[in-house]
């Protein structure tokens, strides 16, 4: 792979994108874009407030109920979304660098993983632009009786910071296509990729008024979209905390649809016939990749005493020699946590764990790699002998921090992988199929991966159980949550 170290980064406007035009915040706020490898800041970021969300929620509206776009062909929708997808892929290395300096993603993870991956996740929604239906019900009486799927209105799309262009596109494809408007509210820490999807939705086509940008706080932005009564739906990635703030939003104001998809506390089960070497690998980066920073990070190993001390050994071996460095450099392997803010709190929860009896294998140290210095990095950090029911078993760190358990039987494992708040996704290792599949039944978790784990495909829905939200994003489901059905009788 090209060393991108070299390249220049071209940023966006440095402004709000409402209804089709960059333009200046209200106010002239702005906002502090910091790369986390070396702790400057980056680019500075127009923050919308209240009156731009105003702004940008009348746009919407307008362009929803007085446009062409809910009401055009399907195909024709598609054919714009799809347009849309191209041009990210086109663009995909100029996104991608901008990403990994203001996220500390490997540079190469952004190229695939994310930018890629919008791109994809926009084409694959376009291409159920004209297979979206209703159906004609067999009703008593002498009736035509049939259902319409039709879009919602405005959809508000609050997404984090982790994979900010991804997560955008799993919101923004299906919205689009079903006829919705759309306003984007990305992370306050990564505003500048979504102004990027901003001029590819422009260049694609996408009419004014139908796809907004408002970088901007989520307690002034984020907050104003979730009570606005203009807006029909909230479709949010983040935490816990944020989903109860936006639930409140919606019980204040006009009672507007929610899709949550919030935290994990995942856990690895592996049993004693596992292939221990394959679990320690897939353990390693289903904790590692990404620094961490996944909502579906297998942050819990949950193994059978028998196998336990070697597992962990195996594991703590591979964390150990974890490039840790610029996200930039083709031999990097783990870049910086996003955030001074989100080290310090990584950086908390080792402390705690290890005042709480845990024991540190390897790891639990800030890195100094980055320039100056000032780099927010974290090493790969492992630890045994965590005990169930405490803080590093129960609560999301969101970093690069693993908690290995030992249980007796199967009974346990199952009792101390559904024993938290959480239910986003899990793992199980072992040789016997049908133990595999039977033990994925009892897990509480949206997806359950059986002998891989951290496996996406737009095809396959994502979503979780308990806390960790409602609502499913990718494939065909993903249409439910930004259609409604309506049911039309006629006499005969």
């Amino acid at each position: 792979m090209t060393d991108v170290r070299a390249k220049q980064a071209v940023f966006p406007p440095a402004k709000l994108f409402i209804d089709g035009e960059f333009v200046d915040a209200a106010d002239g706020a702005t906002l502090d874009a910091i790369n986390p490898t070396d702790g400057r800041v980056l680019w500075r970021a127009p923050c919308a407030g209240v009156e731009d969300v105003e702004r940008a929620v009348r746009a919407a509206r307008d362009a929803f109920d007085q446009s062409k776009w809910p009401t055009m062909s399907a195909a024709s929708r598609a054919r714009i979304v799809r347009r849309f997808g191209e041009l990210v892929w086109e663009r995909r290395e100029a996104i991608a660098l901008v990403e990994t300096l203001n996220n500390g993603k490997l540079y190469r993870d952004a190229l695939t993983d994310d930018v890629g991956a919008a791109a994809g996740a926009l084409q694959y929604f376009a291409s159920w632009g004209d297979k979206l239906c209703g159906e004609t019900l067999p009703v008593r009486g002498d009736f035509l009786t049939y259902t319409l799927r039709e879009p919602l209105g405005v959809v508000a799309a609050i997404v984090p910071w982790n994979f900010p262009t991804s997560l955008a596109a799993w919101k923004i494809g299906p919205a689009l296509v079903a006829g919705n408007t759309v306003v984007l509210k990305p992370s306050e820490l990564t505003p500048i990729t979504a102004l990027m999807l901003a001029e590819c939705a422009r260049d694609a086509g996408v009419p004014p008024g139908v796809f907004n940008v408002v970088p901007g706080l989520g307690s002034v932005a984020g907050d104003a979209l979730a009570r606005h009564p203009s807006v029909d739906l909230v479709a949010f990635t983040g935490s816990p905390r944020t989903a109860r703030a936006l639930m409140r939003a919606s019980s204040e104001s006009n009672l507007k649809k929610l899709s949550l998809e919030l935290g994990g506390k995942s856990p690895q089960i592996v049993l004693a016939d596992a292939d221990l070497d394959a679990a320690a690998e897939a353990i390693t980066w289903g904790i590692f990749s990404n620094k961490g920073e996944v909502c579906s990070a297998g942050s819990r190993v949950i193994a059978h005493r028998s196998i336990y001390h070697s597992l962990v050994e195996r594991v703590a071996e591979r964390a150990s020699k974890i490039r840790v460095g610029d996200p930039r450099d083709n031999e990097t392997q783990m870049g910086p946590l996003v955030s001074l803010r989100q080290l310090e709190s990584a950086l908390g929860f080792v402390t705690r764990a290890i005042d709480a009896g845990a024991r540190l294998v390897v790891g639990g140290e800030r890195d100094t790699q980055g320039a100056h210095g000032e780099g927010f990095f974290l090493r790969p950090t492992v630890f045994a002998d965590v005990r169930e029911g405490s803080e590093l078993e129960q609560e999301e760190v969101f970093g690069p921090v693993l908690a290995c358990l030992a249980v007796d039987d199967e009974d346990a494992a199952i009792r101390v992988a559904n024993g938290v708040r959480y239910g986003l996704a899990a793992g199980v290792w072992t040789k016997d199929t049908a133990k595999a599949h039977a033990l994925a039944r009892r897990i509480r978790a949206g997806v359950v991966w059986l002998n891989t784990y951290d496996r996406f495909d737009t095809a396959a829905p994502f979503g979780g159980y308990k806390e960790s939200g409602w609502g499913r994003d990718l494939s065909s489901h993903a249409f439910d949550t930004y259609t409604q059905s309506k049911c039309v009788w006629t006499a005969l």
